[in-house]
């Protein structure tokens, strides 16, 4: 039974899913918008009328400490008075308090035609009691049509708690009419007198500019919501509408279509997201195109010897006198080079995996090179290939895997062989470099290009895109190298000039004479 590709999803996982992002970025531009529109009505509702009276205690705050300061510096006070009084639209008196009664200094009304300059003395004396007894200063407000028992606040908001100020400490409620804000201060002047300033104003109530003001929010609200809408869904739309377009493309890379570009444009973080996804899907496209070459080389080389077996074997079989030693010998060469193939497979699962461990010693690394060299004295006699050591006059001791470090020897002139030149030359160096030796192999083939170079130790990498059959080896030699030498933490890599060769090269530690003795004695 086929499986859709699509199906429905139950309700568990549909609550579990997260929102689309433009859903997600809707929400909360409502959520900011509506947020507004209720800070705005709670503001406009509820503390409106609050403000307002606030702002007149603050001017009327205000407008009496410039009239002290020109009192102070006796600059034309009048013209001050005036001045601040008309601006304000205050009542203001400055009474002289250094006589038995208070005498009017200064007077002047620019207020409603409530607020008047005929101030009974005996509130004036209340003001002035209820200021001393407040550090210096007193508020009151009060209705018009109210007597003097009003309200009196200390504005610094330091309570008093004497009869005279707990006599004007209490509140009536807003009654909606207009209000009389009367505010005093004491000044002490530099000539050694004393001047109490009344500031009154009107406190015009707002009931109508509230309802009015109500009004005029509600078409507001209903005005900046269809717009909040809009330009949600235009934001939302613009800002999701690239990561929808690289959600998509992914899709695709998904499916193995490398074709596809990750090129949206939009803020910083998605472009750099693109650019690393191009790169992953360029990756991606190389090691596909790699995995195939591996699957045909593997099935050509593991082909050959198999046919050659194959074949043999029923020649062999079908005609007379074939049973010879000659072809007995092939077939066993090809059934050790087909060995050969699997068991390096293995290793190079082994080694990429982890699951390989070394079997370190301290051995001679000069030593191992005349062994190795042995194993070609056929291929020297037969096909004329000119493989010599040079500078390998002094003994290097190394510790480290001794049958791994030969193959990685071994698989490396292999893979010298395999692109030697015309002179079929390959050359073997040992270079001691402080604690480290260095092991080069040279060849004097075709050369890498420049741009190859980081992929040729990959499994069954060809620069020129035609699989050889190896001389000698499997050709999983060079993984097999970077694989080994990974395990070892040792330094690899290589040069190459096109028309002129390429050389392999790698790096061990050095191990000293005293420290072989003590590596000896340990075993022992």
């Amino acid at each position: 039974m086929k499986h859709s590709k699509f199906r429905k999803l139950s309700w568990a996982e549909v609550k579990n899913r997260e929102m689309p992002l433009h859903f997600t970025l809707l929400c909360y531009f409502l959520l900011f918008g509506l947020l507004i529109l209720v800070v705005l009505w709670i503001f406009q509702s509820f503390f409106l009328e609050s403000f307002y009276t606030s702002t007149k205690k603050n001017a009327a705050e205000k407008s009496a400490k410039i009239i002290a300061e020109s009192l102070e510096n006796n600059q034309n006070p009048l013209a001050t008075i005036e001045n601040v009084a008309s601006y304000n639209s205050l009542c203001v008196q400055v009474y002289d308090t250094s006589t038995a009664f208070f005498q009017k200094r200064y007077e002047c009304n620019y207020a409603s035609p409530s607020v008047s300059l005929n101030i009974e003395a005996h509130k004036v004396y209340s003001y002035y009691s209820c200021a001393s007894d407040n550090n210096g200063s007193c508020l009151e407000i009060i209705g018009e049509n109210e007597r003097q028992d009003g309200l009196f606040e200390d504005y610094q908001k330091n309570t008093a708690t004497n009869d005279t100020a707990s006599k004007f400490n209490w509140k009536r409620k807003s009654s909606g009419t207009a209000k009389i804000m009367t505010y005093g201060k004491i000044l002490s002047l530099e000539d050694g007198t004393e001047c109490f300033v009344i500031v009154s104003s009107v406190i015009t109530p707002i009931n109508n500019t509230i309802e009015i003001i109500k009004d005029q929010i509600f078409v507001i609200s209903i005005v900046f919501f269809v717009l909040a809408v809009a330009i949600s869904l235009y934001a939302s739309q613009r800002i999701a509408k690239p990561i929808s377009l690289t959600t998509k493309a992914a899709k695709e890379l998904a499916k193995k279509n490398y074709d596809v570009e990750f090129d949206s444009k939009g803020y910083l973080e998605v472009q750099e997201l693109n650019d690393t996804l191009n790169f992953a899907k360029k990756e991606l496209a190389a090691n596909e195109r790699l995995q195939r070459e591996l699957i045909a080389n593997i099935s050509h080389d593991l082909r050959t010897p198999l046919t050659m077996i194959t074949g043999y074997g029923e020649v062999m079989r079908d005609l007379p006198g074939e049973n010879t030693a000659e072809n007995i010998q092939i077939i066993i060469d090809e059934a050790t080079r087909l060995s050969s193939l699997v068991n390096d497979l293995l290793d190079l699962s082994k080694l990429q995996s982890g699951t390989m461990e070394l079997q370190k010693s301290v051995f001679c690394i000069t030593d191992s090179f005349k062994t190795i060299f042995a194993r070609y004295a056929k291929l020297k006699e037969q096909d004329g290939y000119n493989i010599y050591l040079d500078k390998c006059k002094e003994r290097v001791f190394v510790k480290a895997d001794e049958l791994k470090i030969s193959q990685v020897i071994y698989n490396l002139v292999n893979n010298a062989i395999n692109y030697a030149g015309e002179d079929k030359t390959v050359v073997v160096t040992q270079q001691v470099i402080g604690e480290k030796v260095r092991i080069n192999v040279t060849d004097h083939g075709e050369g890498i290009p420049a741009d190859k170079l980081e992929y040729i130790w990959d499994r069954y990498y060809k620069v020129d895109k035609e699989h050889k059959r190896s001389v000698i080896g499997t050709g999983l030699g060079l993984s097999i190298v970077k694989s080994i030498l990974n395990a070892h933490n040792a330094r690899c890599g290589v040069t190459s000039t096109l028309g002129k060769g390429s050389t392999f090269w790698f790096e061990l530690d050095t191990v000293k004479v005293v420290e072989i003795k003590e590596d000896i004695s340990d075993d022992n």
